[in-house]
């Protein structure tokens, strides 16, 4: 690595690290009724803590505006109690989930007798890097004790005094319940040393997942000696096809941008097929303008985007690229299926991509041809969540396709062993 770390932090982190392998062995041996237990126990804590949670967070909200946060990370950061109430939801919601840890993947006898199976197994250390994002401190923690992983959490500054609150709250509710404190960690000094010292703590952490912004995500991939599975950015599109329902069009368009636009699976381009532009995008544009949202067009757009009164500009090849993560779209008209997708391999991520339209042989091609994650056919991008595919929560959406992709949740956090039981064989 380019820069060194401070061996202070290193030594540090890495006695963290240590104790959370220790807390990580007696996890794995733990039943799934002692894993829901505690996990009901750290939402009643959670709810028990929300005075003192929500005060910490007004703390960082306050600290983040002085210091310029856009809104849309202030969005992601900001708590009130319905976010609380729903990440103790959301580990009740875990709580209720099979357990995966043990589960038989697959298994045989061979002709010489032997038994064999592949059985779901715990990570072990899991080390998250994330931004302001308080809610994935409760969504790891939840996901890491069901599957039987101790975390070691390291959050952005933003985010300081709401998770320490929060995995401080987490921690007493594990040790009223006898189990270990270090099953949840949080790096909360060090600056970035810590995170570079997570990242380089190869057999002592297992695992890293960072979740964030492009930067963020780059820089674990490209610094880390610890395995990463990488949670992509979200640059999704809404594609209208010219077979497309132009009411469903309209709704999962202003739906998928304007539900959440700070998230990743918020759609960030609108591709219109040439043949319905002009009966859609008089409706949609003025639809999306009266949601507040800036318009990047394409030169094709842009007699429909000033007929709208919509705020606009004309799009650059960059706009194309970017995750706005707020109340700009772009918007480009499309002569075919096939432009479409050409646009979505140039410009997307890999995340999520959707197709409007009542053509099924059109959907089929776009299913099997778009390269991404999750694929939606007549519905909005913002279906890509580990709780909306009934996982309860999750923690990252992967974009790779090694191990684990899309919402990650129980499963993608274990790996297998192989159990071989005979009686007496020898090769």
């Amino acid at each position: 690595m380019s820069e060194t770390i401070d061996p202070a932090v290193v030594e540090h982190v890495n006695e963290l690290a240590d104790r959370a392998r220790v807390a990580s062995r007696r996890l794995a041996q733990l039943s799934r009724a002692e894993k829901d237990a505690a996990l009901h126990a750290l939402a009643d804590a959670l709810v028990a803590a929300t005075p003192q949670i929500l005060q910490a967070n007004a703390q960082d909200l306050e600290r983040g505006r002085a210091s310029g946060m856009t809104e849309a990370l202030q969005d992601r950061l900001r708590l009130d109690e319905q976010r609380v109430a729903a990440s103790a939801q959301g580990l009740r919601d875990i709580a209720a989930l099979p357990d995966p840890v043990g589960e038989i993947v697959r298994g045989s006898t061979l002709p010489n007798g032997l038994q064999i199976r592949q059985v779901r197994v715990p990570m072990g250390v899991v080390g998250m890097i994330y931004e302001a994002r308080p809610n994935v401190t409760v969504d790891a923690a939840g996901l890491g004790l069901k599957s039987g992983n101790a975390v070691i959490l390291r959050g952005g500054s933003a985010a300081g005094a709401t998770n320490w609150t929060t995995v401080i709250a987490l921690r007493l509710a594990l040790a009223a319940q006898g189990l270990p404190e270090d099953a949840i960690t949080l790096l909360a000094e060090g600056g970035r040393d810590a995170a570079r010292a997570l990242m380089t703590a190869r057999g002592r952490v297992d695992l890293v997942i960072p979740r964030g912004g492009a930067d963020l995500i780059q820089t674990v991939v490209r610094e880390s000696s610890v395995p990463v599975i990488e949670t992509g950015v979200g640059v999704c599109h809404v594609y209208v096809d010219r077979a497309a329902d132009l009411g469903k069009a309209a709704a999962i368009t202003i739906n998928a941008k304007t539900h959440r636009p700070s998230v990743c699976n918020a759609a960030e381009s609108l591709l219109v097929h040439r043949d319905v532009a002009a009966d859609f995008l008089p409706k949609v544009l003025t639809d999306l303008a009266n949601a507040q949202v800036k318009l990047h067009v394409t030169p094709d757009v842009r007699p429909y985007a000033e007929a709208s009164s919509a705020a606009y500009a004309i799009a650059s090849e960059d706009d194309f690229d970017t995750e706005w993560l707020a109340l700009e779209m772009n918007v480009a008209v499309v002569d075919d299926l096939d432009a479409a997708m050409e646009h979505i391999r140039q410009h997307g991520s890999g995340h999520t991509e959707a197709i409007v339209t009542e053509d099924r042989a059109a959907a089929r091609r776009f299913t099997a041809e778009v390269d991404a994650a999750a694929v939606m056919v007549n519905a909005s991008t913002r279906f890509t969540d580990g709780g909306e595919f009934g996982f309860g929560a999750e923690i990252g959406i992967s974009t790779q396709k090694l191990h684990a992709r899309g919402p990650m949740a129980l499963p993608e956090l274990t790996t297998t062993k192989w159990i071989v039981e005979g009686d007496g064989q020898v090769r």
